[in-house]
Formats: C-alpha cells, structure tokens, sequence
C-alpha cells in the first residue's frame, strides 16, 4: 500500500488566511489518532465507528464525514504505517462475503504512537511514552532516560520537543521518524529550542538567591 502523492500527514496544517487555525483534514486526522490512542474498544475503531465517535463529538451526521474518514485511513494513516488493522469484527448482516471476511478495526503502530505524543488533545501521554519506549531500538535508549526525567519536572516542554520532532517530519525537514533520533533537529533552526537551550544553561550556572528571583520574575509573567 502506497501513498498516492500529493497525500501527506496534515495534523499541522493550518489555513493560510487565518493563522494558527487548523484546517479540517488537520483536525480529522487528529482526531483519528486520538480514538486510536485511546482505550476505545474495538467497535469504535472501525471506519463506521470512529466517524461516529467525532460525529457525535461535534453534533453532526455521521455520515457526512465518513468519506473523509476513510481517505485519511486508507490513502493516508495505513500506508504511511501510522495506524494498521488490529483485527476483524464478525459481520451479522449485509454481503456473505464481508460478513465472513468481517470488519476491520485499527490501532497505532509504533510510528503512530510517537506521533500521537505531539498531539496536545491527547491526554494519555505519558502511558504513550512507555508503550513507545517499551520496543525501543538500543540507540533510542539514551532518549528514554532524558525524556523520562524531563517528563515528572516538566511535562510541557518534553511534549513540546515531541511535537518539533513531528512537525519537522510533516514539513519534510525530517526524512524518516524511525529510529527516533532527536539529534535530527540539530539541523533545523528552530527559534524556541534554541530560547529554552539558552535560559536551562543559564539557570543552572546561577546562585541560590538568583535563581528564588528568576522564578519570582517568570511567575508575575506567566
């Protein structure tokens, strides 16, 4: 299964006359991931189902967006390997054929899972984190520890290198998210990183007293 060209990940995408709002194919591919990232039982991870679970979330017709739900599984999300079948649910009705073959429903793959951790909407996160880490190659090994310590002191900013890391890829600055290497961002400028870089090695180097007056000033602004 391949991605037809001109398909791409587009859970950053966002409209060129309004800033910082998301475009539709944007939310809905979140909001896929979302399902999938979740604890939903396997009939709502059906192409029917998840297309119910956000109709329903937003008051619409299911059926009005099923068509969009299925492009961004089958000509997207599955070939790309950010989700793929879980299993199949026995069919009780309809064609004899698809009732023996059965519906399939879905889950993230490893690939998936780091992308749903860029995801602010996602709220099982840190679950994530270990399920990622848990299959990780030998070279990731040496970003578990960092990130997992960042994560029980400053849970936003670990999220936050997460989400660089895949908007990266989304933007074609990262060829490949697998291996996750988090040196691939050395090579992207990126103004925030190089913000946060310069205040964590500043804040280190100061006094006791120096660093009681840096907070105070951050809360009052903040």
């Amino acid at each position: 299964m391949k991605v037809k060209s001109g398909n791409k990940l587009a859970i950053f995408d966002t409209f060129k006359t309004k800033g910082s709002d998301l475009t539709g194919e944007a939310n809905r591919q979140r909001a896929i991931i979302l399902i999938l990232a979740s604890n939903a039982n396997p009939a709502e991870r059906t192409r029917t189902g998840i297309s119910q679970k956000i109709a329903k979330k937003h008051g619409i017709t299911w059926k009005n967006i099923y068509s969009g739900i299925f492009r961004d599984l089958d000509e997207i999300l599955l070939p790309m390997k950010i989700a793929e079948e879980d299993g199949r649910l026995p069919l009780k009705r309809g064609p004899k054929a698809l009732q023996e073959k059965g519906i399939p429903y879905y889950h993230l793959t490893r690939k998936g899972i780091l992308i749903a951790m860029s995801i602010s909407e996602i709220k099982n996160r840190e679950s994530l984190l270990k399920e990622f880490f848990a299959n990780a190659e030998s070279s990731e090994k040496e970003f578990e520890i960092i990130l997992s310590s960042l994560l029980k002191t400053s849970p936003n900013f670990t999220y936050s290198i997460f989400q660089k890391y895949v908007k990266a890829f989304c933007e074609n600055k990262i060829k490949e998210l697998l291996p996750f290497d988090l040196s691939k961002l050395k090579d992207i400028s990126d103004e925030s990183l190089m913000i946060q870089k310069e205040i964590l090695s500043a804040f280190v180097k100061l006094s006791k007293q120096e660093k009681e007056d840096a907070i105070r000033f951050l809360d009052k602004i903040t």
